[in-house]
Parts: C-alpha cells; sequence; structure tokens
C-alpha cells in the first residue's frame, strides 16, 4: 500500500518529531517514521535523547544526585539520616518510566496534531517527477510518496577502535544507563559532557571512577576560567582525571585493562570492571539508502547542506546531528521548525553562536557565545564582569555556593559576545544569556533589569554590573 504526503520526515527525535509537528501546523499532510523500538518491541520516539541519552542521563543524575545528597549533606540543613541504602533496580526503573513517559508524550502530540507515525525503518527508494518514493520496512512495510523530505537521522555513538561495544563490559551512552550493579571500578575515555555527566552519576553512587581523555586541556570548547574551575570541584569530589592520554590497548576479559601513555609519555596501565567510551558521535546514515537518489554526504559521513538545512536534492533537507553544527538535541529542534517554516515560504532563521550548551554536573556549566579565549585569538577588545555564587544570598540558602557567574562585552559597544556559568542551576539561569545575546542586548542592559531578590539570577545582574566595574555585593 502507498500512501502520498507532503512532507516526509525520517526520525522521530527531537528535530524530527518537532519538524513533524510544525510542518502539520503549517497545514501539510505529514508522516514522520522512525525505527527506534522499546522492550516490547512497541515505538520508542523520541530518538537518542529520549531513549539513551538527554532524558533518562538526567533522570539518573538527578537521582544519585539525591542519593549523594542524603549521604553528605543532609546534615548541614539538620536533617538526620540514618542508615541509607541504595535500591539502584528502583533507581534504574524509575528512570524508564520517565522515558516512557516521554516517549508516550510524542505519540500523543502527533496524534493531536494529525502526524502519521509510522513504525519502521525508512529508505529512499526513487525520485522523479519532483516526487521521492520510500519505502518504510518494518510491521506490514509500506511505501510512501512525498514532494518534500526532512532526514532526521540522529547519530550514533563512536566506538574506540581497539574495542567495539559490547555493552557488557565496554560500554556506549546506551550501556552506561543501563549497568546492573555499582562498579567498584569504574573507567571513562573522554572526558567530554557525556563522559563527565555519566562518571558522575555513578561516582555519586559509590564507584571508583577514572577518566582519561586525549586532549591536553579539560574542557577545551569551554571558556578557559570556567573550565580550570570545573576541574578542581570534579576532582576534588573524587573523579581521576588524566590528560593528554594515548590509548595504546584494551584487554576485555572479566575485567577490562586499557593500557596507555601518559602526558609525560610514560606507559601505564588500569583495569576496571566496566569501562564506558565516550569519544564522540557518528552521524547516522546507515540503512537510508542515499545513493539511491545521489543524495550527498561529505567524507565524515555527514549529509552535505547549506545555511539553511538544504541538501543537493531539491525539496530534501536534514536537520540535527546527522549535518554540521553542534550535535545538541534544542539545535535539532530549532533546525526542524526552521525547515518547516521555509517549505511553507517562511524565512526563519538558527544562529549557531545563540545555541546554548550545557553540562549536567554538579556543579552545572553552561555557556553561550564566545569564550574569553576565542575573544583574545580574533583580537577583539572586550570587557568582563564576574559574580560568584558564594556572595549571593541564595545560593547561601542552598547550601551550594561553588561557581561563579561571567560575561564578556565589546569593548566600545557593550553588546554581549558570551555568558559562561558554573553553578548551581546554570542550566536554567543560561537563557537569560541567550535573550540578552538574541536581542544583541549590552551588559548595561542587564545589569538595568530588576531581578527578584533572593534569587540566583542576580549573579547575572551582578555580572552584568561587574563588565563595568560597579557590582554591588561583592
Amino acid at each position: 500500500m502507498s500512501q502520498a504526503f507532503d512532507v516526509v520526515v525520517i526520525g522521530a527525535g527531537p528535530g524530527g518529531y518537532v519538524a513533524a509537528i510544525r510542518a502539520a501546523q503549517l497545514g501539510f499532510s505529514t508522516a514522520c517514521v522512525d525505527d527506534w523500538s522499546n522492550a516490547a518491541g512497541g515505538p520508542a520516539p523520541g530518538g537518542t535523547c529520549t531513549n539513551v541519552g538527554c532524558i533518562p542521563s538526567k533522570a539518573l543524575l538527578q537521582s544519585s544526585e539525591h542519593f549523594e545528597h542524603a549521604g553528605h549533606s543532609f546534615a548541614e540543613h539538620g536533617i538526620k539520616v540514618e542508615g541509607i541504602s541504595l535500591d539502584l533496580e528502583r533507581m534504574v526503573l524509575r528512570k524508564d518510566k520517565v522515558v516512557k513517559q516521554n516517549n508516550d508524550g510524542i505519540l500523543f502530540l502527533f496524534k493531536k496534531n494529525k502526524v502519521t507515525f509510522l513504525h519502521g525503518r525508512a529508505s529512499f527508494a526513487s525520485a522523479s517527477a519532483g516526487q521521492y518514493t520510500i519505502d518504510v520496512a518494518g510491521p506490514g512495510g509500506q511505501t510512501l510518496t512525498a514532494r518534500h523530505v526532512i532526514i532526521a537521522t540522529g547519530s550514533t555513538a563512536r566506538a574506540l577502535p581497539l574495542a567495539a561495544f559490547d555493552e557488557t563490559r565496554v560500554l556506549s551512552n546506551d550501556g552506561a544507563l543501563r549497568i546492573a550493579g555499582v562498579p567498584k571500578r569504574l573507567g571513562v575515555i573522554g572526558a567530554g559532557v557525556i563522559g563527565l555527566e555519566m562518571g558522575s552519576v555513578w561516582r555519586r553512587l559509590g564507584a571508583e571512577v577514572t577518566m582519561l581523555e586525549a586532549l591536553p586541556t579539560f574542557l577545551a570548547a569551554v571558556d578557559e576560567q570556567i573550565a580550570k574551575e570545573a576541574f578542581k570541584l570534579l576532582t576534588r569530589q573524587g573523579l581521576k582525571i588524566s590528560l593528554g592520554v594515548v590509548i595504546k590497548k584494551v584487554d576485555v576479559g572479566d575485567e577490562v585493562t586499557v593500557h596507555y601513555t601518559d602526558s609525560s609519555g610514560a606507559d601505564q596501565s588500569a583495569s576496571f570492571d566496566r569501562l564506558i567510551v565516550s569519544i564522540g558521535r557518528m552521524p547516522n546514515t546507515e540503512g537510508l539508502k542515499a545513493e539511491t537518489v545521489g543524495l550527498a554526504i561529505d567524507e565524515r559521513g555527514f549529509i552535505t547542506v547549506d545555511g539553511e538545512c538544504r541538501t543537493n536534492l531539491a525539496n530534501v533537507f536534514a536537520i540535527g546531528d546527522v549535518v554540521r553544527g553542534p550535535m545538541l538535541a534544542h539545535k535539532a529542534e530549532e533546525e526542524g521548525v526552521a525547515v518547516a517554516e521555509r517549505i511553507a515560504g517562511q524565512h526563519p532563521h538558527v544562529d549557531f553562536n545563540t545555541v546554548p550548551w550545557v553540562i549536567y554536573t554538579s556543579p552545572e556549566i553552561a555557556w553561550v557565545g564566545q569564550s574569553e579565549q576565542a575573544l583574545k585569538a580574533s583580537g577583539r577588545p572586550y570587557r568582563a564582569g564576574s559574580f560568584p555564587f558564594m556572595a549571593n544570598g541564595r545560593a547561601r540558602a542552598l547550601g551550594d555556593t561553588a561557581g561563579f557567574v561571567k560575561i564578556l562585552a565589546d569593548a566600545a559597544t557593550d553588546e554581549i559576545l558570551g555568558v559562561h556559568m558554573i553553578g548551581p542551576m546554570v542550566s536554567e539561569l543560561i537563557s537569560e544569556g541567550v535573550v540578552a545575546m538574541e536581542f544583541r542586548a549590552s551588559s548595561e542592559d542587564l545589569a538595568r533589569i530588576c531581578h527578584a531578590h533572593p534569587s540566583l539570577s542576580e549573579a547575572t545582574k551582578e555580572a552584568a554590573l561587574g563588565v563595568d566595574g560597579r557590582t554591588l555585593n561583592f
């Protein structure tokens, strides 16, 4: 059976399902095809983010933080907890429940917006007369035709060439979320966003965590001052982080032994009960049959697109992790909305410079715009202002005063060029910086806005005041 649509979206991750909903809102007959399956074999829309990424990792991060607070922080608040114990099975079941709620929520949104959802793997079959034919391999196999196609197939974890994922001893982000018991010794190769978050979860739950990072600097993409503070705080918590490491060999048996050279070039080895490999992600075009219709893919495996996410094929777009730009769920969502609106003849834009980044460790790390080292390298004159959470009344009341907010502004115009934060709930606070930069606000604009007292957001106001050297509370 063949069904005709105005728009077919391949992939129901954050970019795909949002693109499908927006296309339907704009009046297009829309189908979305996705092959993620739950444990029972049913559909599990939401992609990597919902199923094995953003959502389950944040659920475990929250649970593990509660566990750590109960064991170490409650006493300071006058709360006595005796005989604390971990029910890991229940913690994981809660994580799975949160994932299912998100899966079901997406299916509900499809129904509400009259998006036809098909559970199966989509691939190009042919292209002719301005129409694309797409085969859906799955229950009852179907064929779709569409004038417009949006590819949102996401990415997959990059494996270490020396040790393939077996999801038992050598784990991707998927396996890292499903460890049945807290390992005594956990190794993590890669001290980036995913590695730090997963390492934090299992350290809080009792694992001895060793992180091996190839780069000579910690969090090289992060503002240097923020990265140094993060390294200090995370190592103080118990994460063992080695930089400038070169992996030479990995032996997998009853335990995993990693042989490597350290930053001085000396040979080292370490054995672990489990090893998480977090060395980046690869665009996922497997099974798409791009060659059937001549879809261009670059040497790194990304689908080639222009600044508006248009591929080399007429009326075929690609968004999210499968194209250039940051591999972030919210970036994919913005591209998905923009593409649907372009199909409708509108003129939206997505500015990568105002896409926020967050690392959900404790303290959280968040930033938007340019770092201080990037501004120095470009030679652009700037002024900086910062404010520590230890001088913020709300942070003191929370008992969480680590970190600071930093704002960078153009020396001549005062336009905000970057906002960088490390501290409590900065994943929420960073949005003020994003809004300010989208409207090309100055640091004086932020400094003049009345912020509620006591609130963590006052640290942002004070950092903006600091750009002009007139911080009030520090």
